[in-house]
């Protein structure tokens, strides 16, 4: 209580002091501002001055509680904008999986214009239109993705190729991924990608050129590249075949690991012979038949065109006794017979080979030979029988009742 009366004394006290300087001297207070002046006491300007102070206080509160008003109004809108965005690419998306092309294309192309990352929308707006046929939609969704994101080039090349190869266009996927290839490493989609192309449009020396790449970064099996390998290598040999030059220069740049595979060998030795190159033919034939016995080549042998038909009779006749029953054997060793002019001992081989395994190979032969000796009833008993297991999927019909007699046995005994 003491304490209050004092200090109301004191504000008492002051005030009295305060009115008493007032009077005694009220100071003077003079503002000009164009053909505007004001003029006032010291003691009324200061009080002009803490009312203008305070009132600008006020303001600057007010627009604080505005602008915070309106940056939460922002905030809510993007909110909404963004659930949006991400509700339509969800739509979109499943109606993408469930085949609905248009409306997956509409839904991801609303999304994307809602959204602030949109090239998922628009690379999957582009495989819709492309499902769709729309080849000028494709086109113009994946250059807004492109724009869509400075990172995007290899992504959009991708989908660009990927669309390109389910369409058939080969080469132009390939040329689509002319970026991509240079950086097997970081791209190995790419990679895949260009295998397919190069596989389906049949471009042998393209797809040489990326094995390597997809062997060192480990994008291939063994297994795989090992049958890519025979497959292009030998599509390689036989696009070389127009002559001996051409297919002699193109086998030496096969790998050797490929050149022992023995299918490369007897594609090899199939081109030797066809353009002529018998000499060399029988060395390639002869040096594999010493490391293994192949019946696909023994076949082939029989082929040969060779300058000692004598020689080259007694070369087939030494692995008889290895292979007494191998029909590949017998009838190559038919054929050599014949070119030697023995023809009683091609008739003994062609008609052992017949016994052993009836093919309309042999049969054909047998009817060839029996028909320049004469034999022509016998002959055409055996191009009938030929033709009959050439045609062999022939279906049952009706005899008529009037039968003709049985053929006598065309084999001899």
């Amino acid at each position: 209580m003491r304490k209050l009366f004092a200090l109301l004394l004191i504000a008492l006290l002051m005030g009295v002091g305060l009115i008493a300087i007032i009077e005694t001297d009220p100071g003077y207070v003079l503002v000009t501002y164009g053909s505007y002046t004001l003029e006032t006491s010291l003691w009324i300007g200061l009080v002009l001055l803490f009312v203008l102070i305070w009132v600008i206080y006020l303001l600057i509160g007010f627009l604080r509680r505005v602008l915070g008003s309106h940056r939460v109004f922002s905030g809510w809108m993007h909110s909404r904008q963004h659930e949006k965005a991400m509700r339509l690419t969800n739509q979109g998306l499943l109606h993408y999986i469930e085949g609905d092309w248009q409306r997956s294309r509409k839904e991801l192309m609303r999304g994307a214009s809602e959204s602030e990352a949109p090239l998922v929308n628009y690379l999957l707006s582009a495989r819709a239109s492309a499902n769709l046929g729309d080849q000028e939609q494709v086109e113009a969704q994946l250059l807004a993705a492109a724009d869509a994101s400075k990172d995007a080039k290899t992504a959009v090349a991708l989908t660009r190729a990927e669309i390109q190869l389910e369409a058939g266009s080969y080469r132009q996927a390939v040329r689509s991924l002319e970026e991509a290839k240079r950086n097997p490493g970081r791209y190995p989609r790419a990679m895949s990608l260009l295998k397919k192309a190069y596989i389906e449009s049949g471009d042998a020396h393209g797809l040489a050129q990326l094995l390597p790449k997809l062997k060192k970064h480990q994008l291939i099996s063994n297994d795989e590249r090992l049958a890519l390998e025979r497959d292009l290598y030998g599509r390689m040999l036989r696009e070389a075949g127009n002559s001996l030059d051409e297919v002699n220069e193109t086998w030496h740049k096969i790998p050797a690991s490929i050149r022992s595979d023995s299918n490369m060998i007897q594609a090899f030795a199939g081109l030797l012979v066809s353009l002529g190159g018998n000499a060399q033919a029988e060395k390639v034939i002869l040096k594999e038949l010493r490391n293994r016995w192949d019946t696909a080549l023994v076949r082939l042998y029989g082929y040969v065109e060779s300058d000692d038909a004598g020689r080259q009779l007694g070369h087939a006749e030494s692995w008889l006794a290895d292979h007494p029953e191998d029909p590949e054997l017998l009838l190559c060793l038919g054929r050599l017979a014949a070119r030697d002019k023995l023809w009683g001992k091609s008739r003994d081989y062609l008609e052992q080979g017949y016994r052993l395994h009836r093919t309309a190979e042999n049969c054909a032969e047998l009817g060839r030979l029996l028909d320049a000796l004469g034999d022509h009833s016998v002959a055409a008993a055996y191009f009938r029988e030929g033709l009959l297991l050439q045609e062999g999927q022939l279906p049952a019909l009706p005899k008529p009742e009037k039968m003709v007699p049985q053929a006598q046995l065309l084999a001899r005994k």
